[in-house]
């Protein structure tokens, strides 16, 4: 490998020396739910069926960068199961060589039908989004009901038995606060990590400031009030964005943070991400675009496909998708790129 970044000992390897083995496949820009921090409240445009990527041409480009070292995959949305027939995709995900681990991220709102469905083609891994117990703040959080309906998905998911289920909770200053807790024991209640991931700036409502966002290190002061001491626990996967930690006092699953904002792991970034139309995308916050559909669709060959994603890696910024460590705030809202 040079300094410039290349296939290295058959892993993708930027150009900071960081491996690539994930992918974030987004299958939909559309979404039962608006949550301010994801979307805009009104005037969102989704893309017609025809211009997103069928699921014979994800799973192409998931077979090439598997060929590349990609090792794990994870479909988002918007809400990807919004869109008929995730199913069939997982199946034909799980049966590509050399991929690990299938993953799915949702709000649960749809899982009570197709949970089963999932756990059979081959997914492996569920997160699902619960940022409040309260009834209220979800309606505001989401500008829409389903509180009951996130409930019913995560028990619908237990009873299934996935390997691993996790819920994600947005951490927002001067609204979060109240629901770190509950969330917390509902989780333990269940047997569930649960992962706090701080506020970002991406395109949701426009009202993202750095004094919104609710740090890892406030988070965990909650935490330690109503539950005693927390320490650190040591990564498994050292490419992993979230920081976990064990409860000293009273056990229990451990709880993760994603400090996106306060305490990046840009250094460890090992991600790429795919969005619902064909672009792929080195760092979440990138402006830079690498145009995957239009090999694609365009009769182009596998050997193109790997060469845009080798171009894609080398052109990946140090930290936030600049190379000063600035955040570049992206130009798209979160359901435009995938959860």
């Amino acid at each position: 490998m040079d300094n410039h970044g290349a296939i290295a000992d058959g892993r993708l390897v930027d150009r900071f020396g960081r491996p690539h083995t994930h992918v974030r496949v987004s299958v939909t820009d559309r979404c039962n739910l608006r949550c301010f921090y994801c979307m805009p409240a009104g005037g969102v445009v989704f893309r017609p069926h025809e211009s997103i990527l069928s699921f014979e041409e994800i799973a192409r480009f998931v077979q090439v960068v598997a060929g590349m070292g990609i090792r794990k995959v994870r479909l988002t949305g918007g809400e990807p199961l919004v869109r008929k027939g995730v199913d069939s995709l997982v199946r034909m995900l799980a049966r590509i060589p050399g991929i690990e681990d299938l993953a799915l991220t949702t709000n649960g709102i749809l899982l009570p039908e197709q949970a089963e469905g999932l756990k059979k083609a081959g997914l492996k891994r569920l997160n699902i989004s619960l940022d409040t117990l309260d009834r209220e703040r979800f309606r505001q959080i989401t500008r829409r009901d389903g509180l009951d309906q996130v409930l019913a998905g995560i028990a619908a998911a237990l009873e299934v038995g996935f390997e691993q289920i996790k819920l994600n909770a947005i951490a927002v200053r001067n609204l979060s606060e109240p629901d770190i807790v509950p969330l917390a024991k509902f989780a333990r209640a269940r047997g569930l990590e649960l992962r706090f991931i701080e506020f970002m700036p991406l395109g949701g409502d426009g009202t993202w400031e750095h004094g919104r966002v609710l740090g890892a290190a406030e988070i965990l002061e909650i935490l330690a009030g109503a539950f005693g001491p927390v320490e650190p626990i040591p990564a498994r996967d050292s490419t992993a964005a979230a920081a976990c930690y064990r409860f000293l006092h009273v056990g229990g699953p451990p709880v993760g943070i994603i400090a996106s904002v306060t305490e990046p792991f840009c250094t460890s970034c090992g991600r790429l991400r795919l969005t619902s139309e064909g672009l792929v995308k080195n760092c979440l916050f990138s402006a830079e675009e690498h145009n995957a559909k239009a090999i694609l669709r365009g009769g182009g060959s596998d050997e193109q496909l790997a060469a845009l994603v080798v171009a894609a890696v080398r052109g990946k910024k140090k930290q936030h998708g600049t190379d000063d460590g600035a955040f570049a705030i992206s130009p798209r809202a979160m359901n435009q790129i995938g959860g």
